[in-house]
């Protein structure tokens, strides 16, 4: 049964097909809308009494009658038509960021282009300069977006494939009882971005195979020691066939970065991983570790259950899905001792920012809330955007009524290192600045974040008491882990920390721990691992320190 963000998919991409091919600009605007709105629907549209769901804001009776033919045939005709009569690279196009139906209607039917690798090679030899909404800034941008794309296709987040992944695993441990599985790979290393997921086994390839023929999967390469499918999920399959008496050594050698490999020299035949760090005589190095020549032990890395507070959250006062006392009770219930509410800032127009006069009630509102709870604190915080040249869009007396300030850049990506420099260090010298919120501005396979220089932006985080955030957030996971290692080192403070702006979001910091293991982080050194008390007297110890 598709759920209301699969329906809403399904509106929004008939929307802009249908700008595409130039049709009822008035029925494509109701779509879009229709889409906006299914997505924010507070229940699934399943559970809605079929009656009832043209009463919905934004759902009129034509779309309600396509939502019910979607619930009951999983399928919308009037998009399978339009999908039908579309070439396929032309919708590959929508992925494009740049460009919007308009220009992609253009350059279809004006510049006859079909395909992604035709308007790259229309992008380097200048063509679309001679189009009507083609300047020249707009073309570099198709083509640096275009490469972009193209580097990171059939990739995917770690997140996206966690379900997929342990689904498969279930399966082959159920069908071959007897035989030896192990996911490995880039999977079992903890990769934020993974290209295919990968299994060691004892099961001989004249058994495993017809499992993945049988069921229409793609065979991209075989051998008796390795089998590689891809199925209608577009996520290769690869298979390791080992034996019972090298197992140990085939996982320990594909779940570790070849510079690992080569720092560790010969990998004898071992039955079990343990026996190769036994023979070694060192102790034993997860492989979420196996990425470098450092072989120290990290005996207290963090874990999810090391988690206490939920610091960066949303509420329906910005941009968030619920209200600030349902996201502090869902937080309660899950264990956690505190919440930090840290809504958007009056710049962030588009996110409902707030105003100096709703922060105001936001904070009388939160008051009130602190005087229900036992043992279980909600924080006043706000992500102030970072402005164009680096101050907080808030004045200092505004400023001081929060208990912490998460600085983040929102506008205005794409920056030089010079400018993006100017922008963040300003901030984090800001002494009202607390938290610097997703360093780089990334978004994994999508956008890669402005330059920085990361060792003079952790190096500036020590020396003004700011604290570094790893927004847990599967598509962002910034600050990079490659760079805790230095940042640990420089004595920084970081915090994981969810980005939440529905309730879900909360569960997200366990991607954040994966990739914080990566990065060697212990509790002691996440800010968000403070109990309450430690929280508390960190807060004012900061702020004691900056003069607040």
């Amino acid at each position: 049964m598709p759920d209301n963000y699969q329906i809403a998919d399904m509106f929004s991409l008939l929307s802009k097909l249908m700008d595409i091919h130039g049709e009822d600009s008035f029925k494509a605007k109701t779509y879009a809308a229709a889409a906006f709105n299914i997505e924010k629907l507070p229940v699934q549209l399943a559970e809605i009494d079929p009656a009832k769901i043209s009463t919905y804001k934004g759902i009129g009776t034509s779309t309600s009658k396509k939502i019910l033919e979607i619930l009951q045939t999983g399928e919308l005709k009037a998009l399978t038509e339009i999908v039908a009569r579309t070439p396929p690279g032309v919708i590959e196009m929508l992925s494009i960021k740049g460009i919007g139906p308009k220009k992609i209607s253009t350059i279809w039917k004006e510049m006859e282009i079909e395909s992604i690798g035709e308007l790259l090679y229309a992008c380097e030899e200048n063509r679309l300069l001679l189009f009507k909404g083609f300047g020249e800034k707009t073309q570099a941008n198709v083509k640096e977006s275009i490469e972009f794309f193209l580097k990171h296709k059939d990739i995917h987040l770690y997140a996206d494939v966690e379900a997929y992944a342990l689904a498969v695993d279930k399966n082959l441990h159920d069908h071959f009882a007897a035989e030896r599985f192990e996911l490995t790979g880039e999977f079992r290393r903890q990769m934020e971005i993974i290209h295919q997921l990968e299994w060691v086994t004892t099961t001989p390839l004249s058994k495993l195979l017809p499992i993945f023929t049988n069921h229409n999967f793609e065979v991209l390469d075989q051998t008796e020691q390795f089998l590689s499918v891809k199925g209608p999920e577009n996520i290769v399959l690869q298979f390791h066939i080992a034996t019972a008496e090298n197992f140990g050594s085939i996982l320990f050698t594909t779940s570790a970065s070849e510079q690992f490999l080569q720092s560790w020299g010969a990998v004898t035949n071992a039955a079990e991983e343990t026996m190769l760090f036994e023979e070694k005589g060192i102790a034993y190095i997860p492989s979420c570790l196996r990425e470098d020549d450092n072989t120290t032990p990290v005996p207290d890395l963090i874990q999810p259950s090391s988690i206490k507070g939920i610091i960066h959250s949303h509420s329906n006062w910005s941009d968030g899905g619920e209200t600030i006392e349902t996201m502090a009770r869902h937080a309660q219930e899950k264990g956690f001792e505190y919440l930090v509410i840290s809504d958007h800032s009056k710049s962030a127009g588009y996110a409902n920012g707030l105003s100096v006069e709703r922060i105001e009630q936001q904070h009388q509102y939160i008051d009130e809330l602190n005087s229900k709870f036992n043992g279980f604190r909600i924080f006043k915080s706000i992500e102030a955007d970072i402005l164009g040249d680096g101050s907080l869009d808030y004045d200092d007396d505004t400023l001081a009524t929060f208990d912490l300030v998460i600085a983040s850049v929102h506008s205005n990506l794409k920056m030089n290192e010079e400018k993006a420099m100017m922008r963040v260090m300003n901030a984090i010298e800001n002494p009202y600045t607390t938290i610097l919120g997703h360093m780089t501005g990334r978004l994994l396979l999508s956008r890669a974040g402005y330059p920085l220089d990361h060792k003079k932006i952790i190096d500036a985080c020590v020396a003004n008491s700011v604290v570094i955030e790893l927004n847990a957030h599967p598509r962002r996971l910034d600050i990079d882990w490659r760079w805790i290692p230095y940042a640990l080192e420089k004595g920084a403070l970081l915090s994981i920390n969810p980005d939440a702006h529905e309730l879900s979001g909360y569960n997200d910091v366990k991607y954040g721990t994966l990739a914080a293991q990566k990065g060697r982080l212990t509790a002691s050194r996440n800010l968000s691992s403070f109990s309450l008390r430690e929280f508390e007297e960190y807060i004012m110890d900061v702020r004691m320190e900056k003069g607040i």
